[in-house]
């Protein structure tokens, strides 16, 4: 069968049409392949939401914003959207207006309840609510933070004014002079630390040397506490107050008098005797050197004896005398 040019052409404008259709229908966002749901959603503003817009279920694209008109009743905005029917969504639902960043615009995210087990049919009305976007989250908490800026900022506007009191002109003088002298030290400071290092610069090899001799020292030290370590001080200082104890003792004893020590310390009787057999004995003495005949008598023809005489004068009491 052979198709006549007119044939030919009503074809073709019909495939053109029909393929004008659905690019417009995909340009809008509608797949003529696939079916949808009508559902509504009544908002007092839509914060920028426009046509064609996504609908979204937990971040998965269901759907698009199809129309938006007024109420004549009410002024509110009625957005149409048209869902797939493949997601199923429950009557109690909530359609939210919000931004999902910064650059792009306004969707609508439907927020399901699964225990709602009644589906929404065509022309269903759901209810909407609006989620505060980045920008305006972003901009809620700047404005206490801006709010506290200005305070901080009159607050010091205050503070400066009052140093500027504060500071007049000889006050300023004498800080200016201050930091001048401060500088003046800072250089000196400097100069002080460069002749410190060329000191230390000459002198490396003796406090090498005194490091080392302190080392020595430090060794020798260790090894004399290892000595003394081993030497077992603490048993000899342990006896060395046994012994103390034992010497404060006796000495406790000759203060109370026991003992003949004791006695002898403290018994002023026998000190007086032992005094006074001391001046019996040197007065006997003295005799004895003044007349030795009256002791040792020697005698060839038998003379006899002669009698004790008690010497005229005690030189020996005088003397002390």
């Amino acid at each position: 069968m052979k198709l006549t040019r007119e044939i030919k052409t009503s074809i073709l404008v019909i495939a053109s049409i029909l393929l004008f259709i659905w690019g417009y229908s995909f340009l809008k966002g509608r797949d003529l392949l696939t079916s949808y749901v009508t559902l509504f959603v009544e908002y007092e503003t839509v914060e920028g939401l426009t046509t064609s817009a996504p609908v979204t279920l937990n971040g998965l694209v269901i759907g698009r914003v199809n129309n938006i008109t007024i109420e004549p009743n009410t002024g509110n905005l009625l957005v149409e959207l048209q869902i797939k029917t493949d997601f199923p969504i429950s009557k109690s639902s909530v359609a939210a207006i919000y931004e999902p960043g910064f650059i792009s615009g306004k969707q609508i995210a439907i927020e399901p309840n699964f225990k709602d087990k009644s589906i929404s049919v065509d022309g269903q009305r759901l209810k909407g609510e609006i989620r505060l976007s980045l920008t305006e989250t972003v901009g809620g908490k700047l404005v206490p933070i801006e709010q506290e800026l200005e305070k901080i900022i009159a607050n010091a506007d205050v503070l400066i004014t009052g140093i500027n009191n504060v500071l007049d002109k000889k006050t300023q003088d004498d800080i200016g002079k201050s930091l001048s002298e401060l500088s003046a030290i800072m250089v000196q400071f400097h100069e002080a630390s460069l002749s410190m290092n060329a000191i230390l610069d000459e002198n490396r090899a003796q406090i090498k040397e005194v490091v080392s001799n302190f080392n020595n020292i430090s060794d020798d030290f260790s090894k004399i506490s290892d000595s003394l370590n081993k030497a077992d001080l603490g048993k000899t200082v342990k006896e060395l107050n046994e012994t103390l104890a034992k010497v404060d003792d006796i000495m406790n004893g000759l203060k109370s008098g026991n003992g003949t020590i004791g006695k002898l310390l403290n018994d002023d009787a026998l000190y007086n005797n032992l005094n006074k057999t001391s001046q019996e004995l040197e007065l006997l003495l003295q005799d004895v050197r003044l007349h030795p005949t009256r002791y040792v008598n020697i005698s060839l023809f038998g003379k006899k004896d002669k009698p004790y005489k008690a010497p005229v004068k005690d030189t020996i009491s005088q003397n002390k005398n």
